[in-house]
Order: structure tokens, then C-alpha cells, then sequence
């Protein structure tokens, strides 16, 4: 019996360590599977410190179900019952980011239309060069702005405000912070009407297509927006300026197309044994605004000088004048080449509606065609480039762009000018003495026929301490200084032909003097105008401030 009982407590035990021992086993392949249908979606398999969503649960469960006895609470464990808001200050605020794109649009036109800027028209027969419009997008974070720079004489408003369209529509970015301007290059054909006071109703097919490419490039840039650090410098260089208004000997009497007698020449013949002196100063300074990404890659140089043209090409060519030179060499004097996206130097046109590259005291001798181009932006882009290396650069600066209307009147002429000038295109001969007097009988007779009052667009911009002043005529250099002067921001420069191209902008003080730039049809506002714009520009400085 006690054998027989024996037998069956063993026999017992050992049923019971096998139902153990299966148990313990389903659990482990219940363990194990679960580990693997995590590992299946994402997790890791470790030791005991990394547990499975399974156990994780399981445990949190358990934890829930029977809490653990209260310690006494450490200083650790009081500060973990706080709140969230008690234990975490507030985050310090994101870091403001620039940002900045570039690109350039290939604008060259087709060959045999006439090459404006001089007295006649020569078709165009050759292309020494391609033209281009420079696109820079500028965004703060809140404000974002654009540059463009053509390579053109002067463009028509129209065809600024089709471009602009096209980019709003595009993008989004409002017409009034988009400035677009010429180059001033007198090596292209025209991209304005007849009469800039009375504008054609449709744009030629030149101006569609130059409209068309500014907004590409626009658009191009804006694709190139990545973030991006900006300095600025400013370098003088006064060698290669001279101001082209001259008083000569009193003796020598200088007759304008309309039978007056001026105070003062423009472009005397250089070594003149006549000359004074010159009747306005130049401002020798450079201004440039260059960009970066943040690893340093050259993304942008943007400079302004006040030098009407340089000039110097080969007949019936087409060219973007120095402006195109200084950009490409810039380009090279900064390891820019090849870059992807491609670096876009640019020059703009400043206060230079009375300066040239002339050096009436000291004439030099004849250079070949381009030669004197390349001399001169050669030499500035060298100095833009020494400057350029002590730049200091910002990773975020606030950005700004103001425009108003002005409405200025429009210069009319006498009724005995409006007699002569009628006569003149009726067949009457010109008055050997009175220069250009044909010419200037057909502006006499569009001043007449345009509105008494025509309304333009004055900009200006801030890019961080940097102020820029865009005026849609060709400036004086007394203007450009006088900002300068009066500026808030340092340093500051204007942008000419911007937005526009309504002819010569004198100072009062200059129209007293008279000369070429004074005369009525080359200077087709009032008398006042630079007065005007001086202090539009200044009220919107002090608004961006």
C-alpha cells in the first residue's frame, strides 16, 4: 500500500513538472512571437532593458492593477510631479533664416533692328556679346523682394509692369516689391515707344520677349532659394569717372537747338583749349550687396557705380557693355565658375546721368574696340573683389520695399518753339548754328501732343542696414550724393532707369545752367522733379528705418 501510494505521488510529480515544463514553453513561443511580429513592424529585439510592445504593455498593465507601495517622495520625484510648464522653460525662439536665389536670362535680340542710343540708328549686325536680365530673390522669412538688372538702354514702364504681372501671377510676390531696371548699355535695340509720355498699346515683339524673360529668370531664382548669409562693402574708385558737363570760356558762345545760348557743354572736345571746369561732381563710391549659401557657395554679387557707359564697340554690334564684363570677370575674380546653380554677377547703373569714362583735361589715345570696356571693369571688379574679401557676413537681416506715384508735371514748349518746330518738319531748313534742330523739332512736337502731368514709379529699398533708391530717369550725380547724405541707412546708392525710362533728371540748380541733358524732349518733366523724388525716397526710408 505504502509502495503502491509512493508510485502514484511520484507518478504525480512528474506529470506536473511535464505540464510545467509545456507551459513555460507556449509562453516562450508566445514571447518569442510576439517579439518577432514587432520586430516585423519596426522595432528591436534586446535584452531585458528593451522590452517588446508586448511586454511594455503587460507591465504597464500590471503597474496599473496593483500600484506600488508609497515611498517617501526624493527630490527627484517631486520635481517629475510638476508640472510640464513648472519644469520646462520656454524654448528659445527659431533662428531667422535668409534666404537668397539667383539666375540670368539670356535676352540677346535678333540681328538688323536699329541700335539705339545714339543720334541715329544703326541696324544690328553682329553679336559681340550676349545680353541678359540678372534676377536676385531676397526672402526674410516675411518680406521677400526681387532685383533685376537687363541689359538694355532703358526699358519702357509697360514693359516692367508686364513683367511684374507675369511674376505675381507666377509667384505670388506683389508688383511693388519687384525693382527692375536697365543697364543703360547704348549696344541694343529699344524696348520703349516712340514717346515714353504716350505709350502704344500694344508692346513691340522685342519688349514681349524681354517681359517674358525677366519673369523666367524670376522664377528660375526663386527655384534657387536656399538658405544663405549676405555682406556689403563699398570701395571708391574715382579714376575712371568725369563729369561730362563743362563750363568753357566765356567767349565761346554755345547755341542750343532752340536758339538759346547755354551756360555749359556737354562732351566738349576732350584737350579743348576752352574748357573751365567741369559744372557737377561725380560719386567715385561702389556699392555691393553679395550673397552666399550658408557652406559659402557664391551665390550673388550685386554692384552699383555711377558711370553712364563706357562704350567703344565695333560697328552694328550688339553688347552688354561693361556692365556684362564686370559681371563676368567678378564672376572669375571670385572662383565662381561652373557652380551649380550658376553664381550671376551684376552691375547696375548709378547716379550717372552727367558722368562718363571721358578725360576731357587729359585725352587718351585710341584703343581698339572693347579695349577700354575691359580696362575699366577689369579694374573695378578687381577692387570689388579686394573689398569683398573683408566683407562681414550676416546670416539674417530684415528686408523692405516701398513704392509711390508721384505725378510730376510735363514740360511744354512755347508757341514760338512749337511755330519752329512745326516749320522744321514741314521742310523749312534748319539753322546751321542750332544743333540737332531737326531732331529736337520732332520731341517739341511730342511734348505737345503728350498729357500735362505723367505719373511715375519711385522706390526704395532696405536690405538690412542698406538703403537703395530706384528712380526711373537718368540721374544726376548731385542727386545720388544728396541721398547719400540724407540716408538713414548706410550705406546707400540709387539704382537709375529703374522701373522706367522717362529721359534726364537735372538738378534745378543744373537746369539753370543749361546743356544737352537740360534741353526740352531730352528732359521732359519739370524743373522740380529731383526735389520731389529726393524727398518720396527719403519718406519711404524713414518708413522702413
Amino acid at each position: 500500500m505504502g509502495k503502491r501510494c509512493c508510485g502514484l505521488v511520484k507518478q504525480g510529480l512528474c506529470y506536473g513538472f511535464c505540464l510545467l515544463g509545456l507551459l513555460g514553453f507556449v509562453g516562450l513561443i508566445g514571447g518569442g512571437l510576439g517579439d518577432w511580429a514587432w520586430l516585423a513592424t519596426g522595432g528591436s529585439v534586446g535584452f531585458a532593458a528593451e522590452k517588446g510592445p508586448s511586454q511594455q504593455q503587460a507591465i504597464a498593465a500590471s503597474e496599473k492593477a496593483a500600484p506600488a507601495e508609497k515611498s517617501p517622495a526624493t527630490p527627484a520625484a517631486k520635481e517629475a510631479e510638476k508640472p510640464p510648464a513648472a519644469k520646462e522653460k520656454a524654448s528659445p525662439p527659431a533662428k531667422k533664416v535668409l534666404l537668397a536665389g539667383a539666375a540670368a536670362s539670356n535676352i540677346t535680340p535678333w540681328l538688323d533692328e536699329g541700335i539705339v542710343g545714339g543720334w541715329s540708328a544703326p541696324p544690328g549686325t553682329y553679336i559681340h556679346d550676349e545680353l541678359h536680365a540678372r534676377c536676385l530673390v531676397l526672402d526674410d522669412g516675411q518680406t521677400r523682394i526681387v532685383l533685376v538688372i537687363v541689359d538694355n538702354l532703358g526699358l519702357a514702364r509697360e514693359v516692367c509692369e508686364a513683367a511684374k504681372r507675369q511674376i505675381r501671377q507666377h509667384t505670388g510676390i506683389p508688383e511693388d516689391h519687384i525693382l527692375i531696371a536697365a543697364t543703360h548699355t547704348h549696344s541694343s535695340i529699344t524696348a520703349r515707344p516712340a514717346n515714353v509720355l504716350k505709350p502704344e498699346e500694344d508692346l513691340s515683339q522685342y519688349s514681349q520677349f524681354v517681359a517674358r524673360r525677366i519673369s523666367d529668370g524670376v522664377r528660375r531664382a526663386i527655384v534657387h532659394l536656399a538658405p544663405a548669409r549676405i555682406g556689403w562693402g563699398t570701395v571708391d574708385v574715382p579714376e575712371h569717372l568725369n563729369n561730362r558737363r563743362w563750363f568753357m570760356k566765356p567767349e565761346l558762345k554755345l547755341v542750343n537747338p532752340f536758339g538759346g545760348l547755354d551756360k555749359v557743354r556737354m562732351n566738349p572736345p576732350a584737350g579743348s583749349p576752352d574748357l573751365v571746369k567741369p559744372a557737377g561732381p561725380v560719386d567715385p563710391e561702389v556699392c555691393f550687396l553679395a550673397v552666399q549659401s550658408a557652406e559659402g557657395r557664391p551665390i550673388a554679387l550685386l554692384a552699383n557705380y555711377g558711370l553712364h557707359y563706357v562704350g567703344g564697340v565695333g560697328p552694328g554690334h550688339i553688347s552688354a557693355d561693361y556692365f556684362g564684363v564686370f559681371a563676368d570677370r567678378i564672376q572669375q575674380l571670385l572662383g565662381a565658375d561652373r557652380l551649380e546653380p550658376p553664381f550671376v554677377g551684376i552691375l547696375s547703373n548709378g547716379a550717372s546721368g552727367d558722368v562718363n569714362n571721358i578725360p576731357f583735361q587729359k585725352p587718351r589715345p585710341a584703343k581698339k574696340p572693347y579695349e577700354q570696356m575691359r580696362y575699366v571693369a577689369y579694374d573695378l571688379a578687381q577692387k570689388v573683389c579686394d573689398a569683398y574679401q573683408k566683407i562681414t557676413w550676416h546670416d539674417w537681416v530684415p528686408l523692405g520695399m516701398q513704392q509711390t506715384e508721384l505725378t510730376l508735371s510735363v514740360r511744354k514748349p512755347t508757341p514760338e518753339q512749337l511755330e519752329r518746330a512745326r516749320a522744321i518738319l514741314a521742310g523749312a531748313p534748319p539753322i546751321p548754328e542750332r544743333p540737332h534742330e531737326e531732331t529736337y523739332a520732332r520731341r517739341i512736337i511730342q511734348l505737345h501732343e503728350s498729357p500735362d502731368t505723367v505719373q511715375v514709379p519711385i522706390q526704395a529699398v532696405r536690405i538690412g542696414p542698406v538703403g537703395i533708391g530706384a528712380i526711373p530717369f537718368e540721374v544726376f550725380a548731385e542727386i545720388g550724393l544728396e541721398l547719400k547724405q540724407k540716408s538713414p541707412f548706410r550705406p546707400t546708392f540709387t539704382i537709375s532707369h529703374a522701373n522706367g525710362s522717362y529721359g534726364y533728371l537735372p538738378t534745378p540748380a543744373q537746369h539753370a545752367l543749361g546743356g544737352y541733358e537740360t534741353w526740352l524732349g531730352t528732359c521732359r518733366v519739370e524743373v522740380e522733379a529731383s526735389n520731389k523724388i529726393i524727398q518720396a525716397i527719403l519718406d519711404m526710408f524713414g518708413k522702413m528705418k
